[in-house]
Parts: structure tokens; C-alpha cells; sequence
């Protein structure tokens, strides 16, 4: 970022107060499509003012750089769609809502879980940022000039236009922790812990993008000889980002605010976090049942694995409240040849599996077991497959068919009840 206009950005951020804990985020950025720069019509309001979820100073340094906005909402989309991969398996799987929060109330609870989803959304737009200035999206920043590894061959040339990591992680700093500074805290508050745990999380995020990039070579040479290599700076796949985040999710450190206004373990025997460590002020809630106080959407209507003994499995993942067992069709290429010249044709094989769902509890039932049959699949020209409730004596409203039918893939398909 140039000179002038980062002391613009700092004493426009220093001008501005908002409230650490605001139900509204920039990561709302994720769900609304934002016009590219060259897309905006002459004379019309500046996009910035129109954007939800920026605080005061994100909606100014949005004014100075518009052409960033489309990458950062292109990094919390990645970032959305890495912690929901991330957590698949869990109790809270990074559900978003439809309202400019993204994951609801349950981002105002200083957890693990919102430690997790501060890093990565951080992480997200260091690497948009960076790939943005190497693909010549930005007119402030270009291809990276961090200097040649000292380990590098002498006979290797560094060069070609390597992502420019150092300008993504200056500007996502200035960008996402804008929010967390643009108000002095009570010392030793509950108010600044979360503003201190937040600004640690998002730094963790942004050192795992740095932390991972590594150099990638080009061979040049006859018939492939390499006898030239022209290496770069290249991200990683944002998908080990999310897998070493993860990794510091599991080992994230309890922190309490001190009277002096810093951030201190709760227990001592552990060792101190760094910079790259994810650090969280309050126990995770309740994630087996909805809760509108806390945020949590439950568990209800989440497949389960019946074999695993994981947090995937049923006892673990429906928190000890049953499950229930239905047959669902899965389609998969099969039996595939290759023609000359030259694809490759596959059939369509089905196969019908077992698959297990939390229970539908808060449904009246009565009666006898019944089938649902549910009629078609994708295409609704697929074999019927049935579903069953484990328990004798439970009978299914219609409305808890319709939940398992969104389960199992069906939508505009006929649903029908049968004795």
C-alpha cells in the first residue's frame, strides 16, 4: 500500500467509533454481488455508501480503494466456504443466515468457533488481495517483489509475477481489523477482551496465508530438459490455510482480560500463545438444539456417520437424542471407457444406502410404523426408496417428510404418505 495513502487510511480510522460486538459484519460482502470498478455508472452514488455490514472506517477505506471491495468479497466467500468444509462434521458446521451478520448470533459468544471464523475470513481476504495484484486486477499493486530465497539455486532465476502476499496481508489488516479499533475500550472490559481477541484471530488468519506461500518453479530448456528453472512466489491452496487454522482451532488457548487491559491464559501451565495461535474469552455454547438467545441452529435434520465414533457419528452428532435411518438413492459415474480419439464415456450407476438423520422430535405423532415413499430422485425417474422411522409406535407428520426430503436430495419431486 503507497504512503500517502496509508497515513489517509490511519487517520481516517482513528476518527471513527463503532462497537466491537455490531450484529453487522463485512462479511456480508460474501452474499451480495458488488459491481466490478469499470461497471459503475457515471454520476451514480459512490458503491461504498450502498455495501451492509462496513463499520465507519471500512466504508472510508472503501471509498479510497473501490476496486478492492469485489476481492474482499470474493475472500469471504472462500472463507465461508472453507469453514463450512471444515467443520462439516461438527455440531456447529458454520451455518450462515440471511442477514448482514452471516452466522448469526452466535459470532456475539467469544468461542472457538468465532475464533476459527475470524481467522479464516481474514485468511480469505489476504488471498484474494494477493492473487488480485498478481492477475493485474489492482491498479495500486502488482506482482510480488519479495526477495530471492537464500536457499535458492544460483542457476535458478527468480523472477516471473509471483502473488503479491505482502501487499495482500498489509491491506487486509488495514481493511478487517478497522473495525476492531475504531473505539477505546473500558480497561480490563469484556468489551476489550473480544476486541483483543478478535485482532489476534484475524493476525493468526493473515500469518497462515503468509506462513504457507512457497516458491513454485517453471522449467525452460529443449524438449524439456530443465536446464533453466524461473521460480516465483506462490499461495498455497486455500484448503491447507483451512486445515492448519483448524489445527490451531483444536489447540486454542482459554484467555481472560487482565486489569491491565491484556489478554492472559486462564490456565497457566499452558504455554503462551503466538501470533499465529488462535486464542478464544468464552465457552463454546450448546450446539445440540436451537437456541434464538444464543444463536445455535441445532443439530436437527444433520446426517450422521452411525459407525463412527467421532464427532461425526450419530450418538455424538444428535447429542444422545436418537437418529433416523433412511434409504437414499446416490448416483456416480461408472463403468467408464475411453474412445479414440479421445473422451472418456461413463454410465450412471445407482446405488441405494443406509443414511442416518438427527430426529424430527418436536412433530405429534401416533399410530402405527408407516413408509414414506419418497417418489424420484434429481431426474424423478430414479428406483423409490424408503423411509423409516426406527421407533415402533411413530408416526411422521407430513412437514417432517418434507425436512428428510430436503435431506435426501429431493425437491421437486412428489412426496407421498402410504400404510
Amino acid at each position: 500500500m503507497t504512503g500517502p495513502r496509508l497515513a489517509l487510511a490511519a487517520a481516517l480510522l482513528c476518527s471513527c467509533t463503532s462497537p466491537v460486538a455490531d450484529a453487522n459484519s463485512w462479511w456480508s460482502l460474501a452474499m451480495n454481488p458488488i459491481q466490478r470498478p469499470e461497471m459503475y455508472i457515471i454520476g451514480a452514488q459512490p458503491v461504498c455508501s450502498q455495501l451492509p455490514g462496513l463499520s465507519p472506517g471500512q466504508r472510508k477505506l472503501c471509498q479510497l480503494y473501490q476496486e478492492h471491495m469485489v476481492f474482499i468479497g470474493e475472500g469471504a466467500r472462500s472463507a465461508i466456504k472453507e469453514c463450512q468444509y471444515q467443520f462439516r462434521q461438527r455440531r456447529w458446521n458454520c451455518s450462515t443466515v440471511d442477514n448482514t451478520s452471516v452466522f448469526g448470533r452466535v459470532m456475539k459468544i467469544g468461542s472457538r468457533e468465532t475464533a476459527f471464523t475470524y481467522a479464516v475470513s481474514a485468511a480469505g481476504v489476504v488471498n484474494a488481495i494477493s492473487r488480485a495484484c498478481r492477475e493485474g486486477e489492482l491498479s495500486s499493486c502488482g506482482c510480488s517483489r519479495a526477495a530471492r530465497p537464500k536457499d535458492l539455486p544460483r542457476d535458478w532465476l527468480w523472477g516471473g509475477c509471483g502473488d503479491n502476499v505482502e501487499y495482500g496481508y498489509r491491506f487486509a489488516k488495514e481493511f478487517v481489523d478497522a473495525k476492531e479499533r475504531e473505539k477505546n475500550y473500558v480497561r480490563g472490559s469484556e468489551e476489550q477482551a473480544r476486541m483483543l481477541m478478535n485482532l489476534q484471530n484475524n493476525e493468526a488468519g493473515r500469518r497462515a496465508v503468509y506462513k504457507l506461500a512457497d516458491v513454485a518453479c517453471k522449467c525452460h530448456g529443449v524438449s524439456g530438459s530443465c536446464s533453466l528453472k524461473t521460480c516465483w512466489l506462490q499461495l498455497a491452496d486455500f484448503r491447507k490455510v483451512g486445515d492448519l487454522l483448524k489445527e490451531k482451532y483444536d489447540s486454542a488457548a482459554a484467555m481472560r482480560i487482565s486489569r491491565k487491559g491484556k489478554l492472559e491464559l486462564v490456565n497457566n501451565r499452558f504455554n503462551t500463545p503466538t501470533q499465529e495461535d488462535l486464542v478464544y474469552v468464552d465457552p463454546s455454547p450448546d450446539y445440540c438444539l436451537r437456541n434464538e438467545t444464543t444463536g445455535s441452529l441445532g443439530t436437527q435434520g444433520r446426517l450422521c456417520n452411525k459407525t463412527s465414533e467421532g464427532m461425526d457419528g450419530c450418538e455424538l452428532m444428535c447429542c444422545g437424542r436418537g437418529y433416523d435411518q433412511f434409504k437414499s438413492v446416490q448416483v456416480e459415474r461408472c463403468h467408464c471407457k475411453f474412445h479414440w480419439c479421445c473422451y472418456v464415456k461413463c454410465k450412471k450407476c445407482t446405488e441405494i444406502v443406509d443414511q442416518y438423520v438427527f430426529s424430527v422430535r418436536e412433530y405429534p405423532i401416533s399410530g402405527s410404523i408407516l413408509a414414506l415413499v419418497l417418489t424420484g430422485i434429481l431426474d424423478c425417474n430414479l428406483p423409490k426408496f424408503e423411509f423409516k422411522h426406527q421407533e415402533a409406535g411413530r408416526n411422521l407428520r407430513s412437514e417432517a417428510v418434507s425436512k428428510y426430503a430436503v435431506v435426501a436430495g429431493v425437491d421437486s419431486c412428489d412426496i407421498a404418505q402410504v400404510q
